[in-house]
């Protein structure tokens, strides 16, 4: 049975992890096909080990890590920090780790914010499960200016 794994953090003022996991409950085959393997950790920049951690002693197939960046200069660097200890776990390791960061200032109004996290932690569940088990759905919106947590921006005139 495959794993999907699902990392979140303490510092996240919204539980993405849970977000994820309720997402991958509904999707087909859930629990025949895959089971979800959480872990939490105290801040983003403990992401990358753990998704890590996930690939090589849980064997999972692929991993959603949630972080939620604050709004300050400094958790801007920590930020694109982080993020660079996904990539280099996944070049480590072979496989996918979907980074769903959600910045504190994307959205002043915390009832939105709140739902920008759902729409987003959701769209990248949905992708994991596609890289897994429906790569065509991927490949029919390439191009398509797809965003997850946003408006698509759509593709460009004549592309």
């Amino acid at each position: 049975m495959d794993r999907i794994g699902v990392v979140d953090t303490m510092f996240a003022r919204v539980d993405m992890g849970s977000i994820a996991e309720r997402r991958l409950a509904g999707m087909e085959g859930f629990g025949a096909r895959f089971k979800v393997v959480r872990r939490t950790v105290p801040g983003f920049k403990d992401l990358a080990v753990a998704a890590r951690q996930l690939i090589e002693r849980e064997n999972c197939e692929v991993v959603i890590a949630c972080g939620m960046p604050g709004g300050a200069e400094l958790d801007q660097v920590c930020a694109h920090e982080a993020a660079q200890g996904i990539m280099l776990a996944q070049v480590l390791t072979g496989k996918h780790i979907l980074e769903v960061f959600v910045h504190a200032q994307e959205e002043p109004d915390p009832a939105r914010l709140t739902e920008l996290c759902r729409h987003r932690v959701g769209s990248h569940a949905l992708n994991a499960y596609w890289l897994l088990y429906a790569p065509e759905e991927l490949r029919k919106r390439a191009g398509q200016g797809i965003r997850q947590g946003g408006p698509d921006a759509g593709p460009l005139p004549g592309a």
